[in-house]
C-alpha cells in the first residue's frame, strides 16, 4: 500500500481501537538438534557451517528415521515457561503439524498442539515512560524449526521475482520454544512501543537464563506480530493479520504501526481486512501478502505416534524454577541504582534495547558512564547509519576494550571512534586495529617539542600574545600541532608544552 493511502495514525487511533497478539519463536542453543544428534546451528560454535552439512537422516524425512526428544531443550523449554511465570504441564505431548513445508523433508513439523509444555503465564513490560504492562501468556510449546529457502534470480533475494529457490537443511530440527499470548487490549497509542518493548523484554529474558543466543539477525528469535482493528466501542475483535518473521525490535515496530495505518485506511473505506499472513519489507517499511492464514483445524494435528509424551518431576521443576535468574523489569532497577543512572540517562538505554549489551561492557571493564556514551552514542549512530540492529555491529568486550585504551593514554576519543569504525568494519580487536592504521596517541615529547617549535617559529604573533599572558592565544598553536601530528596527540599535554615552550623562547 502506497504511503499516500495509509491513514493518519492519530486519525486510526481515533477511529480503531488496536489488539494485539505475538507469537515469539526462540532457537535453543543446545549442541544438538530437537529430535536428532545433528549439530545445532543456533549454538554459537556452529554459526558459520556450510549449507546441508549440519543433518542428519531424521532432519532429511529419510524413510525409517525416528525422533529422539533432545532432553536439554526439554530443560530449557521448562526454564523459559517459569520464566515467563507459566505453570509446567505435568505431562505434556507432541503432534505432527501438517501443511506444505518445502524446507522441511519430511512435510510435517513435530510441535505441540493441546499439551503445552508450559501454559497459562504473565510477563511484564516496561515502557518508555516507565507503565508496566502485563503481557498474558497463553502457552509456550516446544517445535522444530524449518530449514531455509535461499531465493536466486530476483533483484532483492525475495520469492518475488525469483527464478529458483535453493533449500538449506541445516536449520531443520532446530529447538524451537514458541511464545504465543493472549489478545493484548489497552495498548492504544503505544502499541508499536508495546511490540517493540515486548520483544526486548522476551530476548532480556533467554539471555539471563543463557538457552539461546537471541540474536535476531541471524534469526535466533524471531516475531510474529499479530494485528487487528476494532471500531470504538464494538466488543467483536476485528480480522486479525500476522506479519511473519520479524526480525529486529526497530521491525516489529515498525510493522506494527504500519499495519495499523494500513488496516484503518481499509476498514475507513468501506472495505474488509483478509486474515492472512503478510511479509515485512524493510527496505520500504511496508507489509505485503503472503498465504491466507489457517486456523489449528486446517493444520490437521494429530498425535506423533513416534514420541512418547514428558513428563518432568515436580522436583526438578521446582529446582529450576528455585535456580531462575531476577525478572527483566526488577532488575533493570537494580542496575540503573547500582550504575547511578538517572531516569533519563537508564531509560536511554533501556529504549535502545542495550541493557545487557552495557551491563557486559561493564562487566569487562569499562565504567557505567564509558559504556553508556559509547553505546547510546557512537555504537548507536554508526548502526542507525547502516540500518542495522545497535547490538549486532560490536561486542561488549571490544567496546570496553577500546575505552581502555583511551584511559590509558593510548588513545583520544577522536583516534577512537575511527578505531571503533575498524572494528565495526572487521579489521579486528580495538588493538589490532590500532597497530594496522597506526593510530595511537603520540606518546614521545621529542617529538611533540619539535611540532611545537616549529609551530611557535611560524606564528611570532602569537607567540607574543602568549608571552604577554594571553594563553588562550596558545589555542592557534595547538590547532596547528594537532594538525601536523594527524590528531594523534594528547591535545592537553600539547597545551602543557606549548605554554612551556613559549615561556622559554
Amino acid at each position: 500500500m502506497d504511503a499516500e493511502a495509509l491513514m493518519d495514525y492519530n486519525k486510526a487511533l481515533e477511529l480503531y481501537e488496536p489488539v494485539l497478539g505475538f507469537e515469539v519463536h526462540v532457537e535453543l542453543n543446545t549442541a544438538t538438534k530437537m529430535f536428532s544428534s545433528a549439530p545445532n546451528p543456533a549454538h554459537e560454535a556452529n554459526h558459520d557451517a556450510a549449507p546441508n552439512t549440519l543433518v542428519a537422516p531424521v532432519d532429511m524425512g529419510l524413510p525409517g528415521a525416528l525422533p529422539v526428544v533432545n532432553a536439554e531443550a526439554v530443560v530449557s523449554s521448562i526454564k523459559l515457561g517459569l520464566a515467563l511465570g507459566c505453570s509446567i504441564a505435568e505431562s505434556s505431548s507432541f503432534a505432527r503439524k501438517n501443511y506444505f513445508y518445502p524446507d522441511l523433508g519430511k512435510n510435517y513439523q513435530i510441535s505441540q498442539f493441546d499439551e503445552p509444555i508450559a501454559f497459562e503465564g504473565s510477563v511484564q513490560v516496561e515502557l518508555s515512560d516507565g507503565t508496566l504492562v502485563d503481557i498474558p501468556i497463553e502457552r509456550a510449546h516446544m517445535e522444530e524449526d524449518a530449514g531455509k529457502l535461499t531465493h536466486v534470480g530476483g533483484s532483492t533475494g525475495r520469492i518475488q521475482g525469483a527464478d529458483h529457490s535453493l533449500v538449506d537443511y541445516n536449520r531443520a530440527g532446530v529447538p524451537l520454544v514458541e511464545i504465543v499470548t493472549k489478545p493484548i487490549f489497552g495498548a492504544e497509542h503505544q502499541a508499536p512501543e508495546l511490540a517493540k518493548a515486548y520483544v526486548a523484554t522476551i530476548r532480556d529474558i533467554v539471555l539471563s537464563l543463557g538457552i539461546s543466543e537471541a540474536r535476531l539477525e541471524r534469526g535466533n528469535l524471531r516475531c510474529d506480530a499479530n494485528v487487528s482493528l476494532r471500531p470504538r466501542g464494538q466488543e467483536k475483535l476485528g480480522t486479525r493479520t500476522e506479519t511473519k518473521n520479524v526480525n529486529s525490535m526497530r521491525s516489529v515496530e515498525r510493522a506494527v504501526r504500519y499495519e495499523i495505518q494500513r488496516q484503518a485506511a481499509i476498514l475507513a473505506a468501506g472495505g474488509t481486512i483478509i486474515q492472512e499472513t503478510r511479509h515485512w519489507h524493510e527496505d520500504t517499511g511496508e507489509t505485503s501478502p503472503g498465504r491466507p492464514k489457517s486456523d489449528a483445524d486446517d493444520y490437521r494435528y494429530f498425535p506423533e505416534p513416534d514420541l512418547v509424551p514428558v513428563a518432568p518431576s515436580r522436583e526438578q521443576v521446582e529446582e529450576l524454577r528455585a535456580a531462575l535468574p531476577e525478572a527483566p523489569v526488577a532488575r533493570r532497577r537494580r542496575l540503573k541504582s547500582e550504575w547511578g543512572f538517572t531516569d533519563l540517562e537508564f531509560q536511554d538505554v533501556a529504549n535502545g534495547g542495550i541493557v545487557v549489551e552495557v551491563e557486559a561492557t561493564i562487566a569487562a571493564g569499562a565504567s557505567p558512564a564509558a559504556a553508556r556514551k559509547w553505546w547510546t552514542g557512537e555504537i548507536a549512530r554508526l548502526a542507525n547509519a547502516q540500518g542495522r540492529e545497535i547490538a549486532d555491529i560490536v561486542t561488549p568486550a571490544n567496546v570496553a576494550a577500546l575505552q581502555a585504551l583511551i584511559d590509558a593514554g593510548t588513545l583520544t576519543d577522536k583516534l577512537a571512534r575511527q578505531v571503533l569504525e575498524g572494528v565495526i568494519a572487521g579489521e579486528g580487536t580495538p588493538q589490532e586495529v590500532v597497530d594496522a592504521r597506526g593510530l595511537a596517541v603520540v606518546s614521545d615529547d621529542g617529538a611533540l617539542i619539535a611540532a611545537i617549535d616549529e609551530a611557535l617559529a611560524s606564528q611570532p604573533d602569537v607567540l607574543a600574545k602568549i608571552r604577554d599572558g594571553k594563553v588562550q592565544a596558545a589555542g592557534a598553536v595547538i590547532g596547528a600541532v594537532m594538525k601536523a601530528m594527524k590528531g594523534q596527540a594528547d591535545a592537553a599535554r600539547v597545551r602543557e608544552l606549548v605554554l612551556e615552550r613559549a615561556a622559554q623562547a
